[in-house]
């Protein structure tokens, strides 16, 4: 199935290294990943006093259910050296769950569309250029959410999808 969304961050280590590691750790996994974003290089949210992000957003296919994909994406953040000590504070890796097809889900573990989706610049801006006319389950226009939002925090695009 295509129409899966993810989204990518990191601020520590080896930033760009990072991503690509856990691109190859999703596709040897079995999680196809059909098109990648822009990277972009964007002023973190929440905690202002640590180094900046790149982000990116990619579209995958896979045969895994919602929860079984969420179980993978932890198991590669884990691998990858990521730990959850604090909110909004700085990581290796984080990756998102953002959107799965049409579907809406709520569930103790898991909410898709990604709840803070239409609020992060950071992931509309890279999703925006990878699917431009992408209309969320809930009938609203990626590129709507995107105008609609205020043009800070500072998010520049620093490379084109990463092979």
């Amino acid at each position: 199935m295509t129409g899966i969304y993810l989204g990518l961050g990191s601020n520590l280590g080896r930033r760009e290294a990072t991503l690509a590691a856990a691109l190859d750790a999703l596709d040897a996994a079995g999680v196809r990943i059909v098109r990648r974003s822009p990277v972009y290089e964007t002023e973190p949210v929440g905690l202002s006093e640590q180094p900046w992000f790149l982000n990116m957003v990619v579209e995958v296919e896979t045969a895994l259910d919602p929860e079984a994909l969420l179980d993978l994406i932890q198991r590669v953040e884990v691998s990858l050296g990521r730990t959850r000590d604090r909110r909004w504070g700085p990581r290796t890796i984080d990756i998102d769950l953002l959107l799965y097809q049409d579907r809406i889900i709520s569930t103790p573990r898991l909410v898709v569309p990604h709840p803070e989706l239409i609020r992060r610049r950071f992931v509309l801006e890279p999703l925006a250029a990878l699917q431009p006319d992408l209309v969320l389950p809930d009938g609203t226009a990626i590129a709507a959410a995107l105008a609609a939002l205020d043009p800070t925090p500072v998010v520049r695009r620093v490379a084109e999808g990463m092979s």
